[in-house]
C-alpha cells in the first residue's frame, strides 16, 4: 500500500481516475490472488482489466468474469463470491447503470459482504466525448444506502487509498466513484494526504483567516481550487472523496475540517 500511494504521488499524473484505478489494480491483482474481478460488457472503459488478470472460461480457473450485459447479475453473482468466503469480488460498469444493480448492492450492504463496484464516467464531463446521458443524481442516491460506502476521488492519491480502504473494509461493500477525463493531481501536495483523505474529507487548501468554506469530491475539486483563487476573500477548499466515511470520524475531526459557523457550499 505504502508503495502505490509513493508511486502515485510520485508521478503525480493528470489521469483520469478510472486510469488510476487501473494503475491500483496493476498492483493490488498480483499482489492478492484472492482478488476476483470483472466487468458488465465495459471492461474496455471501466479499465478493471489488469495484466496479471486472466478470464474464467469453460478452460479452468481464473480471475476476471466477462458478465456481458448483466449489471444486476454481475452485482449478485459478487454478492455470492462474497458469501462463500475466500474471495473478494469487484465488478465495474458505468455509474449510470448502477440503477440496473441497486437491488444487489442494496443486498450486499444489508449482508455486510465485501464487494467493490468500479462505477466509471460519473459525470457529464466526458472530455472528447462531450455532455451525454451520464449520471448527475447517481452519487447522492448511493450515498442513500445504509452501510455502502462511497468514494468519489479527485486524483490518482485519492484513487488509490480509496481502493486500499475498499480492500481493507470487511463489514460492507464499497463504490468507487470514477471519471472518464483527466483530472489533475492535486492532493499529493500535502504531505500527510493519505491519512487525511482515509477520514473521507480533510483541508486540502486553506488560506489565513478563511471566511467560507468550499466541498468538492471528484472532477469538482478542481473547479473549487480554481474558484477559491478567483474569490476576493479568503477561503478553504475541502476535498471530500467520502462522506459517507467523513460522517462516522470524531466530532473533533469533522469540526476542524468545517468549523462551526463557517459558510458552506458544496459544488
Amino acid at each position: 500500500a505504502r508503495a502505490m500511494l509513493a508511486q502515485a504521488a510520485t508521478l503525480a499524473e493528470t489521469i483520469a481516475t478510472r486510469k488510476a484505478s487501473q494503475n491500483a489494480l496493476e498492483a493490488l491483482v498480483p499482489a492478492l490472488p484472492e482478488l476476483v474481478g470483472g466487468s458488465a460488457d465495459l471492461a474496455g472503459s471501466n479499465l478493471t482489466l489488469a495484466k496479471a488478470s486472466k478470464a474464467v472460461g469453460p478452460s479452468g480457473g481464473g480471475n476476471y468474469v466477462f458478465y456481458g450485459v448483466r449489471e444486476f447479475g454481475m452485482a449478485a453473482v459478487m454478492n455470492g463470491l462474497a458469501l462463500h468466503g475466500g474471495v473478494i469480488p469487484y465488478g465495474g460498469t458505468f455509474l449510470v447503470f448502477s440503477d440496473y444493480a441497486r437491488n444487489a448492492l442494496r443486498m450486499a450492504a444489508l449482508m455486510g459482504q465485501r464487494a467493490v463496484y468500479v462505477f466509471t464516467h460519473d459525470s457529464i464531463g466526458l472530455g472528447e466525448d462531450g455532455p451525454t446521458h451520464q449520471p448527475v443524481e447517481h452519487a447522492a442516491s448511493l450515498r442513500l444506502i445504509p452501510n455502502l460506502d462511497v468514494w468519489r476521488p479527485c486524483d490518482a492519491v485519492e484513487t488509490t487509498v480509496s481502493w486500499i480502504a475498499a480492500l481493507e473494509r470487511r463489514q460492507g461493500p464499497t463504490a468507487l466513484l470514477l471519471s472518464r477525463q483527466n483530472l489533475p493531481s492535486v492532493s499529493h501536495e500535502k504531505a500527510e494526504a493519505a491519512e487525511a483523505i482515509r477520514r473521507g474529507g480533510y483541508v486540502l487548501a486553506d488560506a489565513p483567516f478563511a471566511k467560507a468554506v468550499i466541498i468538492a469530491s471528484g472532477s469538482e475539486v478542481q473547479l473549487a481550487l480554481a474558484a477559491a483563487k478567483l474569490l476576493e476573500f479568503p477561503v478553504r477548499v475541502v476535498s471530500m472523496p467520502s462522506t459517507t466515511v467523513f460522517d462516522r470520524q470524531d466530532a473533533a475531526w469533522r469540526e476542524a475540517v468545517l468549523p462551526r459557523g463557517m459558510p458552506r457550499v458544496a459544488v
